[in-house]
């Protein structure tokens, strides 16, 4: 209950930052959901803005609040993204993916003049790679980026859901990777990158400017150095 009451008080927090007129990119995942909720409450009352969806539920959750959502496909620039994060270190340098949606995320993300992220204090980690690294694959390379990965040092597992293979709203699969303590990120993320049928994943080093985090009813605001 607290870890939700946190969750909460990180997107009421970084959601003041809103302003009326602004398109916002609105993140996947329970945190989000937070934000959701409350801008939802905020329009009712008079704010006025606009939404673009980083995942299907996320459109089906801001339209039900009464958000007006825009299709990202005609967009090129948004003025503030807010989302969640699976951890973030002192440097607002994040892991996302645990919702699947990292690639539009990071999308989003990169389309935004801002991006602000939201988490309770259990997601706050000195060194990223406690949760593993997801990244999104074509189908048709299962097998070629799976070993070219592991020749990274990565362990990847294939995401499941139900049983069988997790889809994307691309349709595509999510290989989760676990890489050795005390990995070189900014190596690792130019050699994801450069793996054909790789198609995103969910290291964000450059993408966060600031992010609050709630801790035992208390906000923090932690702004990008460097």
């Amino acid at each position: 209950m607290n870890q939700n009451n946190d969750k909460r008080l990180a997107a009421i927090a970084a959601a003041a930052e809103i302003q009326s007129g602004m398109l916002i990119g609105l993140g996947t995942g329970s945190t989000a959901a937070y934000l959701i909720a409350h801008l939802g409450a905020q329009v009712r009352i008079g704010l006025k803005i606009t939404a673009v969806a980083t995942s299907r539920a996320t459109e089906t959750a801001a339209r039900a609040a009464d958000i007006i959502v825009l299709p990202f496909d005609d967009i090129a620039e948004i003025d503030l993204a807010i989302d969640g994060v699976d951890e973030i270190d002192g440097h607002c340098r994040a892991i996302k993916g645990a919702g699947g949606a990292m690639l539009r995320e990071k999308v989003v993300a990169t389309a935004a003049r801002r991006m602000i992220a939201i988490a309770d204090g259990s997601k706050r980690v000195v060194s990223l790679g406690r949760a593993p690294v997801p990244v999104e694959i074509l189908p048709f390379a299962r097998a070629f980026v799976t070993d070219r990965l592991a020749r990274l040092g990565a362990t990847p597992v294939l995401r499941l859901r139900d049983g069988q293979a997790y889809r994307t709203d691309q349709d595509n699969l999510i290989l989760d990777c676990k890489f050795p303590e005390s990995f070189d990120i900014a190596m690792i993320t130019s050699q994801l990158s450069a793996i054909p049928g790789l198609l995103g994943h969910g290291l964000f080093l450059n993408e966060i400017a600031a992010a609050y985090i709630a801790h035992a009813g208390t906000v923090t605001r932690l702004d990008r150095t460097g």
